[in-house]
């Protein structure tokens, strides 16, 4: 069974139609205003192995705010849709990631509880944070971010959004050992 899922959020402030598939082979094929986080978005799908079709547009004359944060929610709710009941799932996904200067450590448990933390040494405006929880927020899962070191924005960024990609795809792979089954002792991770 195809674990895919496509969203659509249209709000007064931005148009966005996503498509993800779990199981893909890391295309992405983005039409996005935002040219860093375009950037972002492909480098994520390329290292998780998902495939994404992204098409958005929104008010970038103001700022990239508004975008950037439901393109987060969206991706969000793609990621819950497609997980369904998680059932069969690892659960959970680490990742130490190297670049250049830069090493970032991500963590990831597909729970079912909403919770970021978010420890990158980013300007306050810097809009990475309010990508991630959104994110966060829509697909139910806790989220551990932490750059240990890095000289600029961009590759700090980069490296989360990499990290954060080779740790979802740790824990939406299927656990042949697991079968069928919900990976927790409720019975139920939504």
């Amino acid at each position: 069974m195809a674990r895919e899922a496509i969203i659509e959020r249209k709000t007064a402030e931005t148009d966005i139609r996503l498509r993800l598939n779990l199981d893909g082979t890391g295309i992405a094929e983005i039409s996005y205003p935002a040219g860093f986080y375009a950037h972002m978005i492909t480098l994520f799908a390329k290292h998780g192995m998902f495939d994404i079709e992204l098409k958005a547009r929104g008010d970038t004359g103001v700022d990239d705010h508004h975008l950037v944060e439901d393109t987060g929610i969206v991706l969000g709710q793609a990621l819950n849709k497609a997980l369904g009941e998680r059932r069969g799932i690892r659960r959970a996904g680490s990742c130490l990631y190297p670049m250049d200067e830069t090493l970032a450590r991500v963590a990831v448990d597909l729970g079912g509880r909403p919770y970021l933390v978010f420890e990158a040494g980013l300007p306050p405006d810097d809009l990475c944070e309010d990508f991630w929880r959104g994110f966060v927020n829509h697909a139910a899962l806790a989220l551990h971010i932490d750059v240990l070191r890095g000289r600029g924005i961009h590759h700090r960024c980069e490296a989360i959004f990499k990290a954060a990609a080779r740790a979802l795809r740790d824990a939406v792979e299927h656990d042949p050992r697991a079968g069928s089954a919900i990976p927790s002792t409720k019975g139920v991770l939504v």
